[in-house]
């Protein structure tokens, strides 16, 4: 049986879709998201050759009926791997976002909670992790530790958490001077117990938010590190890896780096603007800067 409290929830995200649906740039974004969703589930159903099938007999072919994307230098259908492209890319980056959002959101809540020495230690800490270029610390962990997806999905939570760790702190110093939080500290909960109760229900919209965006960047980096060689290893279709390996074919092979270029392309431009009109459905103001 359906609670109160579960109807309010309801009514609060059909809410939010109205509100994201009733913006072009919403509506456009969410679609073009849901697109390759949709197309890196059922692909492997639809495509219509093997993804590493190498045939060196129709090495770069241009587009045609047969192959409508044409071929790559190793004989391979274009459409089919550009279609199976974005599989381990949102994988990766999905998990990697959830990472980044549980660890970034929990330490900014809690520092903004208690304050004091702890907080400045962890901001300390959090700019001095800030100041290093994250490819540089991205490729030393992928050539130490490898380029599975167990190395590849915490390792990119990790460094973009850190950013969620300044908005959540900022959205935190927002909310404990209410009398609510006040209350709570009064009652002699402890801080888990408000940061659950208390902080997390003020506070969800604008790491969500920034979320999202997280989301798009990591897929960026994702697609860099695969472009650099450090992401997923040949013959697994990605993105990034397409366009590294048709590079030097450009001047007249084009077909071969186009097709993952406005795929990865498409898919960035739909989460930017999914969640900037998730951000102004919610009434999150991303400009607003993050206390020191």
């Amino acid at each position: 049986m359906v609670n109160q409290n579960q109807i309010s929830k309801l009514k609060r995200v059909s809410e939010v879709l109205i509100s994201i649906f009733s913006r072009p740039s919403g509506m456009i974004g969410f679609s073009i998201v849901i697109l390759h969703i949709i197309i890196a589930i059922i692909s492997p159903l639809i495509v219509p050759y093997d993804y590493k099938e190498i045939n060196s007999l129709i090495m770069l072919r241009p587009p045609s009926e047969e192959f409508i994307f044409g071929t790559d230098q190793l004989g391979r259908d274009v459409f089919t791997r550009t279609l199976m492209g974005g599989r381990v890319a949102l994988l990766v980056t999905f998990f990697g976002t959830l990472i980044a959002v549980a660890w970034g959101g929990f330490v900014g809540i809690f520092c903004g909670l208690v304050g004091g020495k702890i907080d400045d230690i962890v901001m300390r800490i959090i700019d001095a992790f800030l100041a290093i270029p994250w490819i540089l610390a991205m490729l030393l962990i992928v050539v130490i530790l490898g380029t599975s997806t167990q190395v590849l999905i915490p390792a990119l939570g990790f460094f973009y958490g850190k950013g969620i760790v300044r908005v959540a702190r900022a959205a935190t110093h927002d909310v404990i001077a209410r009398d609510f939080i006040m209350a709570a500290k009064a009652r002699g909960h402890s801080n888990f117990s408000i940061i659950w109760n208390e902080l997390l229900p003020n506070v969800r919209d604008a790491i969500m938010v920034e979320g999202a965006m997280r989301w798009s960047w990591m897929l960026l980096a994702f697609s860099s590190l695969s472009f650099l060689g450090f992401g997923v290893s040949p013959p697994t279709p990605d993105w990034g890896l397409m366009i590294s390996e048709g590079r030097g074919l450009m001047s007249f092979a084009y077909w071969s780096v186009i097709a993952p270029i406005v795929a990865l392309s498409s898919l960035i431009i739909g989460i930017n603007l999914s969640a900037d009109a998730f951000a102004k459905a919610l009434g999150i103001d991303r400009t607003q800067k993050a206390p020191v």
